[in-house]
């Protein structure tokens, strides 16, 4: 049970996934290097780029209204967090921007002091991505000791968890048991019956969401959360905004940027979302993505004597197809994993535990291992560790709010997919194009949104940024969750964009092993200095 989403996967230093890490995203195209884009992911391409909107994104007025001046002038009341080194502060923001009177959300925000010595250079907001992910246990687990020490010399790290997620009054839509139920569901369905069981927990979930937060549901969307991101600025004393943002945080970064041009300092985007695209299209290139992601895994799986899908002399395509054949076997009759609260592995959570695989070419040895258990041994645990990774499941059974949270800002910042379960099964036939491997679970997944309490209020628009300083794109050429074409139309958008490029697999590049990129990022924050538009690195 898929839900389209982007998040920064940090590497764990081997080939195992650790389930406390933050979880990988949905998001995905075909546009890759290296020969692994399929014809299917190119057509896709191009009909996105046919579909695209051409609205851009309207500058806020540059003077802030009265109304407004409280939530500006606020001072951060900041404490220990607990861990070592990190304190932390709530601060106010108004729920409604168009309201400001009318009540507040209170927003979780941590920080870890600049180290010097060297010339402070303010405060970096970090985000990894989601919609969803906690921004503050990213800082606190990873961006605040494992970014760069000169740039942690350099600037105050900062993170604020957005409205709806994590420790900023979280949406919660199902509990635990529920929420098991609702990961198995089968995404495949055969008959109507199926159909109605899938359209039926979309529903549930759906319900739950509003039934638990039915005015914070109208208003954690990601212009909503960006405006927060100004208020943060001036409650830190910065002239300037100065952000890292990741996945899904490039698409907040680049709104803010689109709202704000005067105020943004040095923004960094990596692994790019192309906000000019309606859901469906989005969907469409993510599903084409993972097949991307895939195909480049089956190759090097295939040259190996222990790959579970085929040894030296098959083909990446017969791959596939072996690995589709275990998806179906597992549709029929799903296997034990082992697990205390009795849970199977389904076709559903097996597809999930691929998936959540594709993020980082370091997992591929887990995933084979994996894969090779369930096949041979009929042991689903491991693919099912995946799968709770994915879906960040805690050991005792219960879930963090990423999963709710993430439906809450994608039904509010676009249009549903599809409306109906007629409209999924006649585009069913194009996603499998896409995608023969996870293209029909992942055109099902689309409908999520079609049943969503609260109606859209955003849509598809170009962000140009008129007047704000070079902000760099990155763009990694065979990203499983965000297509490198996503990067080269956002850096094309914005007025002042530099695309970055990372030829390699994985999703997002910066931190994960290429000096070149790294090297380029931090002269870009430390010195102001963005790279030269269109500068590649491997």
């Amino acid at each position: 049970m898929h839900t389209r989403r982007t998040h920064r996967r940090t590497r764990t230093g081997g080939t195992r996934i650790r389930a406390t890490l933050l979880a990988a995203a949905l998001l995905a195209t075909a546009c890759s290097a290296g020969g692994a884009s399929t014809s299917a992911g190119s057509e896709a391409e191009a009909a996105g780029s046919t579909e695209a909107a051409t609205a851009s994104l309207a500058p806020l007025p540059k003077a802030t209204p009265a109304e407004l001046s409280p939530y500006y002038e606020q001072k951060l009341a900041w404490r220990d967090c607990g861990v070592p080194g990190f304190q932390c502060a709530t601060m106010k923001a108004p729920l409604d921007y168009a309201k400001p009177t009318e009540g507040d959300v209170r927003l979780a925000v941590a920080r870890k002091k600049s180290t010097g010595p060297g010339k402070r250079l303010g405060s970096l907001l970090v985000n990894p991505g989601g919609p969803g992910g906690s921004a503050v246990g990213y800082l606190q687990q990873y961006a605040g000791i494992g970014y760069p020490e000169e740039v942690r010399a350099q600037y105050d790290m900062v993170a604020v968890d957005p409205r709806g997620v994590a420790r900023s009054e979280p949406v919660e839509c199902l509990d635990g048991r529920e929420m098991d139920a609702y990961t198995r569901t089968d995404v495949t369905p055969d008959d109507q019956g199926e159909t109605d069981e899938l359209v039926g927990a979309y529903k549930d979930f759906a319900e739950g969401c509003g039934a638990d937060a039915p005015k914070l549901l109208r208003h954690v969307s990601t212009v909503e959360a960006a405006r927060d991101m100004d208020v943060l600025r001036a409650a830190l004393g910065d002239d300037r905004l100065n952000y890292v943002g990741a996945s899904y945080g490039t698409f907040l970064g680049a709104t803010y940027a689109g709202l704000f041009p005067d105020r943004t300092g040095r923004l960094v985007l990596d692994g790019a979302m192309d906000p000019s695209l309606p859901a469906r299209r989005l969907n469409l290139e993510q599903t084409a993505g993972f097949e991307t992601a895939f195909q480049s895994f089956a190759k090097d799986c295939v040259r190996r004597t222990d790959c579970p899908l085929g040894g030296p002399g098959t083909t990446p395509g017969k791959a596939g197809e072996n690995l589709k054949a275990f998806f179906d076997d597992l549709d029929a009759e799903p296997i034990s994993t082992g697990d205390a609260d009795g849970r199977k592995l389904t076709e559903s959570l097996a597809t999930t535990g691929v998936i959540a695989a594709m993020y980082d070419e370091g997992a591929w040895q887990q995933l084979r291992e994996s894969l090779t258990s369930a096949k041979k041994e009929k042991d689903g645990a491991g693919l099912l560790v995946l799968s709770d990774s994915y879906y960040e499941r805690e050991a005792d059974g219960g879930y963090s709010n990423l999963m709710f949270a993430n439906a809450a800002v994608n039904c509010l910042d676009l249009p549903a997919a599809f409306s109906s379960p007629e409209e999924v099964r006649d585009a069913v036939p194009e996603f499998e194009k896409a995608s023969p491997v996870f293209g029909e679970g992942l055109a099902w997944a689309s409908l999520n949104c079609a049943y969503w309490p609260v109606r859209a209020t955003g849509e598809p628009h170009r962000i140009t940024a008129a007047g704000a300083t070079p902000i760099v794109v990155v763009g990694t050429t065979r990203d499983p969750a965000t297509p490198y074409r996503w990067a080269e139309a956002l850096a094309g958008q914005l007025a002042s964009g530099r695309l970055l490029t990372y030829e390699g697999d994985g999703h997002t590049a910066y931190g994960r092993g290429s000096t070149c990129i790294d090297s380029a990022i931090n002269t870009y924050l430390l010195r102001g200095t963005a790279p030269e538009d269109g500068k590649r690195c491997s």
